[in-house]
């Protein structure tokens, strides 16, 4: 399984976990996507850049789109550390993770500001170039990479 995640490069805490999460996937099941890039319209035209600056977004194999901590979750699952996020989609706990999630995506700048003292980054002056743009998606059927991404990871949201 692949997992695209459609990230704010202009968040400092946002851009800090793409990269953390990038260190860990070596298995390759991560594409990053920065809904900042100056080309992001063109090369994906049929998502809304405004609805996705809302929360984290994340596009799975079979083009179906899930947000918020259903990303964080299924993204450290797919990199072997699930177990941190876990308690987080547990029934009794969702809600109010969804909540206060919801309440940082929203004031995520200013929490950055306060976390970091960078209240924003700037392309090219952050990380973001530590974050090349994905290659694009592969035709030709499974590739190893992604058999060796294959799990029931999606399942568990």
């Amino acid at each position: 399984m692949t997992l695209t995640l459609f990230y704010d490069g202009f968040c400092p805490l946002c851009v800090a976990e793409m990269r953390k999460l990038r260190s860990y996937d070596n298995k390759q099941c991560l594409r990053f996507e920065d809904i900042q890039a100056t080309d992001f319209v063109d090369r994906f035209p049929e998502l809304d850049p405004e609805t996705l600056n809302r929360r984290i977004y994340g596009q799975l194999e079979d083009g179906s789109m899930i947000s918020g901590l259903d990303v964080t979750y299924l993204a450290w699952k797919l990199v072997g550390k699930g177990w941190v996020y876990a308690p987080l989609r547990w029934p009794v706990i969702r809600w109010l993770a969804d909540a206060v999630y919801l309440f940082f995506a929203r004031y995520r700048y200013q929490i950055s500001f306060l976390l970091t003292g960078k209240k924003r980054c700037t392309p090219c002056e952050n990380t973001m170039c530590d974050l090349p743009v994905s290659p694009p998606k592969q035709s030709s059927g499974k590739t190893k990479t992604k058999r060796a991404c294959a799990s029931s990871a999606a399942s568990d949201l």
